[in-house]
């Protein structure tokens, strides 16, 4: 039998972020679209030889995008919405502006790619939308990776996928689903089909993970169907279809009934799919893309376990590619480059360049006998098991075996909202959700810190220096509870994993999250305690600068596992805990320091939401039972506010309430107040900020745009209950951005007020 090597995709941000730096850099004006372009284009290259030269037989193109793979679909397809096709751009501005707003008109809304971190622009769709293909862009990556003697792989988002996740347009009919355009879609990619045989490309990878969700009867037999019709074109390249992140269920069998040469799937978030392709006798005459290593997390493979389940499939399947589970975007690139860390920590992991290795590895075991099998079979699985003790605190554990209902438990809000009138707020109180704009000057005394040029007491002074200039500011706008602004922090999660025990940082480790918003994603691998207080000493510092309430500003405890790579040897439960109690007990200092307002962010409480139905409400019941515990010991006068961003919060709306939260703030400017009418439906009574103002755009609303959102929102929810607050923490942004941006949300709120 033959078998080769594949990644389904890779990370493209540079190892060093030189895209971001580049695109940033274009954004400022300081360089040109060719210059930017010779960029890309020197990593693409970098990363196919790469690739080439570690031993892969085939490497994916295509994966390449500026902002998002999704924004290059749209663009692929002619599906660019009018208003901003009327700009009369390059398609590069173009696209630039979908993501970021320009002018006057907003951008794109912008949500999860699946339970991932990884943000997509969500495109929009009507009855009228026709498409029109431009494949220039995966065109020239072919021809580049063939100019350097790579067999390359286009790779594209699947034509249901693509509809699946779209949403209707501001003009669509109230009955419009984006699916009912999936005829007219898949003609554009039959034509792009057609152009890429001829271009030479052997292999073309469709990627349908949205068929590792439930779906309808209907959309089942729609993916049979057009697959059908694709594989019956007379001139196309060799297809295969990926899913990801799941089992995709009914899905597999009807795939596997059409005439597509190849299926890729997932093997490590599904394992027992090895049994069930076993039991396809249609599966004799497929190409099997087999994800064996983890795509998404950053632990060292189980090289015998995955050797063992491919021998399985070896007679199972006409020809075996042995590749990850999904594509290495969602891992830094090398491990190599982490010196710093600590050897116990670091022997354990496997970023993209070494889950590129054991691809290579464990083709080579498959293929050869040159004593390389038996090697792999004997390496241990080490997962997250380091030396004896390692990471174990018996204290912690014990802790969380003690744990009882009420720890989980507040008085009812009723009684907590009387408690709260002390605070003293008018009806549409302002905020925002925490972060202010990171200057220049706070970027370099941290760094001037980490090199040792200044004292921590030095770098500290300039720290509360920027607090005293940021809590000045927000008076003189006439916000009515404030925030520190957040300067002594490099990320939301990182600050945090930083200060508590099991959790380790990378300096390198950059993951891309939207655009070029990079992270670094901590690396979580023991049981998690806090040794010191780690915000106090700033929330209280702030307070002491001001009359008006600032908020003491926590990660919870969901989010500080969504944004970590997370160790696997125990229930996601029991180390969501671990990490509330840290949380726990951080609360109870805030408050003992004259704290009376508390914010703890779940932005990611939808991520980590399984993707199918039957698995969401044990995942329910812990990820919002960790956070009722890190809340828990809040007294009824301190005011218990949560965050929530990116997300369609439909699913997880019971959970929301469940939060028990005294106040929610929800992204909704992008969506235009979407989620208003699902807290309307479930009888949501606490506070509640729909989000008047989006972060995400450089744009600065004016008054008109500011004040119809709020009226929208007024329309849903009684103002004694209504907070008037941006989207999210404002870190990204600029003062000349903020300043009349916030303004504007003032004096739009004291209007309302007035009218009331």
């Amino acid at each position: 039998m033959n078998t080769s090597t594949t990644v389904l995709g890779y990370p493209r941000i540079g190892p060093r972020r030189e895209l971001k730096h580049a695109v940033e850099k274009y954004w400022a004006g300081k360089i040109g679209a060719d210059e930017l372009e010779t960029v890309a284009r020197q990593l693409r290259a970098d990363t196919w030889s790469d690739l080439a030269d570690r031993g892969l037989d085939t490497v994916p193109a295509n994966t390449f995008a500026y902002y998002d793979q999704m924004l290059d679909h749209i663009q692929l397809v002619g599906a660019v919405p009018a208003r901003y096709r009327e700009l009369g751009l390059s398609a590069l501005d173009t696209a630039f502006a979908m993501a970021r707003g320009r002018d006057e008109i907003g951008a794109l809304e912008l949500t999860k790619w699946f339970d991932t971190n990884y943000h997509y622009l969500v495109p929009e769709l009507d009855e009228t939308t026709s498409f029109a293909l431009d494949a220039s862009k995966p065109l020239g990556d072919l021809a580049e990776a063939k100019a350097l003697g790579v067999r390359a792989r286009p790779v594209f988002i699947g034509p249901l996928t693509f509809l699946l996740l779209s949403k209707p347009s501001a003009g669509a009919g109230a009955d419009f689903e984006p699916i009912a355009l999936a005829d007219r879609l898949v003609e554009a990619y039959a034509e792009l089909l057609g152009q890429l045989v001829e271009a030479g490309a052997e292999w073309v990878q469709l990627d349908e993970p949205a068929y590792v969700q439930d779906r309808t009867a209907d959309e089942l037999a729609l993916l049979e169907s057009t697959y059908r019709r694709l594989a019956a074109l007379p001139n196309r390249p060799k297809l295969v279809v990926t899913t990801y992140f799941g089992d995709p269920g009914d899905a597999l069998p009807l795939l596997a009934a059409t005439d597509v040469e190849g299926i890729g799937v997932d093997l490590v978030s599904a394992p027992a799919l090895v049994d069930r392709i076993a039991g396809l006798p249609a599966f004799q005459r497929k190409t099997l893309y087999a994800g064996l290593i983890d795509g998404r997390n950053v632990w060292r493979g189980d090289l015998g376990g995955a050797l063992s389940r491919a021998t399985v499939l070896l007679g199972a399947v006409g020809e075996l590619v042995i590749s990850t589970s999904s594509s290495l975007l969602h891992v830094p690139y090398d491990v190599e480059v982490e010196t710093a860390l600590d050897p116990r920590v670091r022997e354990r992991l496997a970023f993209a360049r070494q889950k590129v290795d054991e691809v290579v590895l464990l083709g080579r075991a498959l293929r050869t006998d040159d004593g390389v099998l038996a090697d792999v079979a004997r390496r241990p699985a080490d997962g997250v098991v380091g030396p004896a003790g390692f990471g174990v605190d018996p204290a912690v554990r014990a802790r969380v075996e003690g744990l009882q209902a009420a720890d989980r438990t507040r008085a009812p809000y009723g009684e907590r909202s009387l408690a709260q009138e002390t605070l003293g707020l008018p009806p549409l109180a302002t905020t925002t959700i925490g972060s202010f704009p990171q200057t220049g000057d706070v970027r370099k005394a941290r760094a001037e810190l980490r090199t040792g040029a200044i004292t921590v007491a030095e770098y500290d002074e300039r720290m509360r220096g920027e607090i005293q200039r940021v809590i000045a500011l927000q008076e003189e706008i006439g916000l009515d509870v404030l925030v520190h602004g957040e300067p002594e922090r490099n990320d939301m999660v990182q600050y945090f994993a930083e200060q508590l025990d099991g959790y380790a940082a990378t300096e390198l480790g950059w993951v891309q999250s939207y655009g070029s918003r990079c992270v670094r994603p901590p690396i979580l691998y023991g049981d998690v305690s806090r040794p010191r207080p780690m915000t106090t000493e700033w929330a209280a510092y702030a307070q002491s600068l001001t009359e008006r309430p600032v908020k003491g500003m926590l990660t919870g405890p969901v989010t500080m596992l969504a944004w970590s790579f997370v160790r696997d040897d125990q229930p996601l439960g029991v180390t969501a805990d671990q990490v509330a109690l840290a949380l726990r007990d951080e609360i109870a200092d805030l408050v003992a320091a004259g704290i009376r307002i508390v914010q703890v962010d779940e932005p990611a409480l939808r991520e980590l939401l399984p993707l199918r139905e039957a698995d969401r409400k044990a995942y329910l019941e812990w990820s919002v039972g960790s956070f009722r515990l890190a809340t828990g010991g809040a007294p009824s006068a301190v005011q218990i506010h949560t965050h929530l961003c990116y997300s369609e919060f439909g699913a997880v709306i019971a959970g929301i309430d469940g939060l028990d939260a005294d106040v929610t703030t929800i992204e909704a400017a992008r969506s235009r107040m979407e989620v208003l009418a699902d807290l309307a439906d479930i009888g949501f009574h606490r506070g509640v900020g729909p989000g008047v103002y989006d972060i995400h755009s450089p744009r600065v609303p004016d008054r008109a745009e500011t004040q119809s959102l709020l009226d929208a929102a007024l329309n849903s929810i009684p103002a004694a209950r209504l907070w008037v607050n941006p989207d999210c923490g404002l870190k990204t942004r600029t003062y000349t951005e903020v300043d009349p941006a916030l303004r504007t949300l003032v004096a739009a709120a004291q209007a309302a007020r007035q009218r009331l």
